[in-house]
């Protein structure tokens, strides 16, 4: 589960449109909006630096706030989307979505596995395919999890893991409502070579027309 709910900080952006936002860049800063809950929309900056190093850390779209502005309550928040720059793919504006404890989001989680070492099928040789490596899921806002566990220990060749088998955090469901496949073990390469190659073979002597076979034990061909 999410541990300690990390301090996001900013400052009351003050004027609003493209102009506001503009000068706030040429601070230094990217502006950005928090919305939702019971108050009215609140413009807001955030320095770029501090902005960009979150970004590149990760998660940061699945990661709950408690955002510090002067002036204002904290309150929690979550990042529902960050629009870049179309060239330089930096941050140039944020939406933030305010919370409470209990508020249901939909949200994509990282999956991690276990289990590796202990996996008969990976042991005869078989190859980890992460199908999954995130699970979208509905979670409350207060028990967002870090990530889910698929378990392979118990895996042969050709065996899935599903998210059947994958213990989820108290309150949250899977958005798809069917059992899907997270990871599977896929047979070596040199396995399925080889069993590609007598495939192929099987098939040569199958495409050989009878005229061209010779006659049966023990007969002539007619002239």
């Amino acid at each position: 589960m999410a541990g300690e709910i990390p301090d996001l900080e900013a400052q009351v952006r003050t004027g609003t449109g493209k102009g506001a936002a503009r000068q706030a860049r040429r601070d230094g800063m990217v502006p950005g909006i928090v919305f939702g809950g019971d108050n009215d929309p609140l413009p807001i900056n955030i320095p770029f630096n501090k902005l960009l190093t979150m970004l590149r850390a990760g998660r940061f779209r699945s990661t709950l706030f408690n955002l510090k502005v002067e002036g204002h309550d904290d309150v929690r928040v979550i990042c529902r989307d960050v629009q870049r720059h179309v060239v330089k793919d930096l941050p140039v504006h944020l939406d933030l979505m305010r919370l409470k404890r209990t508020t249901k989001i939909n949200l994509f989680i990282n999956v991690e596995v276990t289990g590796e070492e202990e996996s008969p099928g990976l042991k005869k040789g078989g190859t980890l395919n992460l199908v999954r490596p995130e699970v979208e899921l509905v979670v409350t806002a207060a028990d967002i999890p870090e990530s889910i566990t698929v378990d392979v220990s118990e895996l042969e060749i050709g065996d899935n893991a599903t998210i059947s088998s994958v213990k989820l955090p108290a309150g949250a469901k899977p958005v798809i409502d069917r059992d899907f496949v997270i990871a599977q073990i896929s047979a070596p390469s040199a396995l399925k070579s080889a069993d590609d190659a007598d495939d192929g073979e099987d098939t040569a002597a199958d495409d050989v027309p009878t005229s061209e076979m010779g006659p049966p034990d023990g007969e002539q061909a007619d002239n």
